[in-house]
């Protein structure tokens, strides 16, 4: 008895895998084949069979069951050639059928299609992480057989193995086709083209409608500027990117990709509150966003907002705990506890996404704390040539220096001030490599004067001026800069600064105060508590560096037995 092919597509379309693999699977044990009409020659046989097998292999894939359904779509790819004379009326359908979805969830192909199997084999195999394979396998598709799924694929395939110039080659022929595919614009960015080049590559369709040239004009301007803000950033033009961004946003309110966008900028640039309040603002529009989520955990790590911290984690782990966001998360929220389990966490989002640049950044500066100073600089390697930002060329200096390596953090250095010209974080990292080095101070100096004359609310640069000003033994002109930035800063480091400089001039109710304010802002501030602890001994007329009583008994305890002492 022949069964009709479509009830498999219906059973497939309802979700019903399990049930459409084991009718197939009868089908092919009983030699009966999937048909729409009772006759089935010697000649179709093959063909039909290897339809048959097609639906098979888009039942596995769909059950995650990939080299099951890599085996089942080869099979049918043998018997399709089984039959090499094909009507003339079978080859234009099959040609037809190649512009039209060809993923293995589109199942309403009246004809197998050679390119479209071998696609489906492709995206079987980037499941398994086998790139190099996929690659291949796309490879026998004629370029001008490609279809936007294929061109996106291989573009993502090819950029993945670090073949940018094949990667840009398949993301421009995507836009050709259609301009509206932004993981095209947002790769061709990061891979260096110009937004004119990425513009121009847009299909120009003419005006049929009755809307005037400027209304049409203006229909298409929105995504002018959203390539021009993605260039901009990909350019580490942030200010210029970010002014984009904001643009956009009052044109499309309330817009969850753009609002994340927005967040990230603000997040690398140091805008911290800004960009809490963009990632609070899309959760509350979409509390099942994922996107940039590990970005919102560092912030609200930094703001020791462990309250926060832990709900998002709850939450991304119940929404989708496959995400490498949610590790990321997860590696934040251990940090604290447990170093080794927090940095277990940043590289198994890693191996979930071998591009995933917060990833990388969490390892980095993980291993950094931990002491392990070359994996540091491995890690921040890494993430500076998938997505080179401002916390990348950060952390390769802080290695650099943890490795008293001040020549190779010089060069990273001015490495940032080259891709950020105009950045005032740019030229107090600079100032930093500099002022490690008593020799560099007054070259550190200025670069911080720099820094903020370029960005005078930068209060980084601030805080790194009167560090310096503190060494050379200038605390009135670290005092004074201080205090103009508390009228428009409620910052508990800035706090903390002010009581180290006011307890090191001996102003310790001075000190006292900026303590306690720092403490208010944010109670989990270790420097504050160390801090106020030292200052109130002090205030007591005790010795803040004398030994504890406790740590006193235990000398005496432990020098009192010196066999217990061996034993431990």
């Amino acid at each position: 008895m022949d069964v009709p092919r479509d009830q498999i597509i219906s059973l497939i379309d309802q979700g019903l895998f399990t049930s459409a693999e084991m009718l197939v699977s009868l089908s092919l044990c009983f030699g009966c084949f999937l048909v729409s009409s009772s006759s089935v020659n010697a000649e179709t046989g093959p063909h039909l069979k290897a339809e048959n097998l097609v639906l098979l292999g888009d039942a596995l894939f769909r059950q995650r069951e990939y080299r099951r359904s890599i085996h089942a779509y080869k099979q049918a790819l043998q018997y399709h050639r089984v039959n090499p004379k094909q009507s003339s009326a079978s080859i234009r359908n099959s040609l037809s059928a190649s512009n039209r979805s060809s993923s293995p969830n589109s199942f309403h192909v009246s004809a197998i299609n050679e390119n479209e199997v071998k696609f489906k084999i492709a995206s079987c195999l980037c499941s398994l992480n086998d790139g190099k394979t996929a690659i291949a396998e796309l490879e026998g598709i004629p370029s001008k057989a490609r279809n936007l799924q294929m061109n996106l694929l291989m573009g993502k395939l090819y950029r993945n193995s670090r073949h940018n110039r094949a990667s840009a080659l398949c993301y421009k022929e995507c836009l050709r086709n259609c301009p509206y595919i932004f993981e095209a614009i947002i790769a061709l960015a990061e891979l260096g083209a110009s937004a004119k080049d990425i513009i121009s590559l847009f299909p120009q369709t003419p005006n049929r409608s009755n809307r005037s040239s400027c209304d049409h004009f203006d229909s298409t301007r929105w995504l002018q500027r959203y390539v021009e803000a993605q260039c901009c950033i990909s350019c580490n033009d942030y200010k210029g990117g970010l002014e984009i961004f904001i643009e956009l946003l009052q044109r499309f309110p309330n817009n969850i990709h753009l609002l994340l966008e927005v967040a990230k900028v603000e997040a690398i640039i140091g805008k911290n509150d800004e960009a809490i309040m963009n990632f609070e603002k899309a959760r509350s529009i979409d509390p099942y966003v994922v996107t940039y989520m590990d970005e919102y955990a560092m912030l609200l790590k930094k703001k020791s907002d462990n309250t926060k911290l832990g709900k998002l984690v709850h939450d991304l782990l119940n929404i989708d705990p496959t995400r490498p966001e949610v590790f990321v998360a997860l590696s934040v929220l251990w940090e604290r506890k447990d170093e080794k389990a927090a940095l277990s966490y940043a590289e198994k989002s890693i191996r979930i996404d071998e591009r995933h640049v917060p990833g990388y950044i969490m390892k980095g500066n993980l291993s950094l704390s931990m002491g392990r100073l070359e994996a540091s600089v491995i890690a921040f390697r890494v993430a500076q040539e998938l997505r080179p930002d401002l916390r990348t060329y950060q952390g390769l200096v802080r290695s650099y220096l943890a490795y008293s390596k001040i020549k190779e953090a010089l060069y990273a250095a001015r490495e940032a001030m080259k891709a950020m010209p105009h950045s005032a974080r740019a030229l107090k990292l600079v100032g930093d490599v500099h002022a490690s080095n008593p020799s560099g101070r007054e070259k550190a100096k200025k670069f911080y004067e720099s820094a903020l004359r370029l960005e005078p609310s930068y209060l980084g640069a601030a805080l790194a001026l009167a560090e310096l000003h503190v060494l050379e033994g200038r605390n009135g002109d670290a005092v004074s800069l201080l205090e103009r930035y508390l009228k428009d800063w409620a910052d508990d480091s800035l706090h903390v600064k002010l009581a180290q400089v006011f307890a090191a001039t001996n102003m310790l109710q001075e000190a006292l105060s900026h303590y306690q304010a720092a403490l208010r802002i944010n109670p989990q501030n270790e420097a504050a508590r160390k801090g106020l602890d030292r200052l109130e001994k002090q205030m007591k007329g005790v010795d803040p560096d004398a030994p504890e009583d406790d740590e006193e008994n235990e000398v005496e305890e432990a020098d009192g037995d010196p066999e217990e002492t061996e034993l431990i």
